[in-house]
């Protein structure tokens, strides 16, 4: 094919190769060469770096005073999340407040009851929470303590905040604890301050329902829940949850104790109400003593 005569010559392409592998040539030629460990090479080294670096020191300025932008931005980022954490500690610390302010309230009204008479037979077992077994279908723990140690179907298990659940099987070495969340768990317990007597049904999830019998009107949100020790299930005034509302208008109770992580185990020795013998002879006693005494002359 025969080129035009005003088509001149394309030199271009093999140019920028020429160029390219040129600058490719210095680069590696460049690379070794600062690699090279000799006094000479270092001489040179330095003496390039005295050339070249204070002329192009006015380039680095904008680039470090873009990285001392970036610094301090970040640091107001880390300062406006932690003001954020801070305001929401101290939100808890106003509940925690009010919390302590009603607990003193309602402890400086218990020491005015000189009159009241703790059980002497009330006292713990500590355990060690061996295997978490909750299901689906089933809530429940294992602990290391059993026959050998006294404990008994029916006792009432506690962590450190509040009740967890009931001892239901013993064997000589280990107990099964079935929690207040199991569906086979149903508590009778008082709401505080409406004195509500309801059921707390477990149904497999980790906050319960409150089943009524009566007084459901009185309840509110945030009322604490404790036991009634009605038919001797559990002690009377174990500290089970606090009350709320879910997004089916239906009152839950949300336990206080730590389901979720249940390390230890308090085991609460108890026995049912011992009768008092011979009623009939005490009463009777009781009334000759207040008979008027014309009554018992005319007799």
């Amino acid at each position: 094919m025969a080129i035009p005569e005003n088509a001149a010559p394309e030199f271009g392409r093999p140019v920028r190769r020429l160029l390219l592998a040129l600058v490719l040539a210095f680069l590696v030629a460049l690379v070794i060469f600062w690699r090279i460990d000799n006094p000479r090479a270092e001489h040179f080294r330095l003496f390039i770096i005295d050339q070249i670096v204070p002329k192009i020191e006015w380039v680095l300025v904008p680039v470090s005073r873009m990285s001392r932008i970036v610094e301090d931005f970040q640091s107001y980022v880390e300062l406006y999340e932690q003001n954020q954490e801070l305001r929401k500690e101290l939100q808890q610390m106003k509940a925690w407040q009010e919390t302590a302010i009603r607990l003193d309230q309602e402890n400086a009204r218990l020491k005015d009851l000189n009159n009241v008479q703790l059980d002497r037979e009330f006292s713990y077992i500590t355990s060690l929470v061996l295997v978490d077994s909750g299901g689906p279908f089933q809530q429940s723990v294992l602990i290391n303590i059993g026959s050998d140690d006294g404990v008994q179907d029916g006792w009432a298990a506690l962590d450190g905040l509040g009740l967890v659940g009931r001892v239901s099987g013993v064997g000589k070495e280990t107990s099964r604890v079935i929690l207040l969340t199991d569906s086979n768990s149903w508590i009778p317990v008082e709401v505080v301050p409406s004195s509500s007597r309801v059921f707390l049904a477990g149904d497999n999830s980790r906050t319960p329902p409150l089943m009524f019998a009566d007084g459901q009107h009185d309840i509110r949100t945030g009322d604490r829940v404790i036991t009634t020790g009605d038919g001797n299930v559990f002690p009377p005034g174990l500290p089970v949850g606090v009350v709320f509302l879910d997004a089916g208008k239906q009152l839950r109770v949300k336990p206080a104790a730590e389901l979720d992580r249940l390390e230890f185990l308090r085991i609460v020795r108890s026995s049912p109400s011992r009768p008092i013998p011979d009623t009939g002879e005490l009463v009777v006693e009781t009334l000759v003593q207040q008979e008027p005494a014309s009554h018992r002359i005319d007799e």
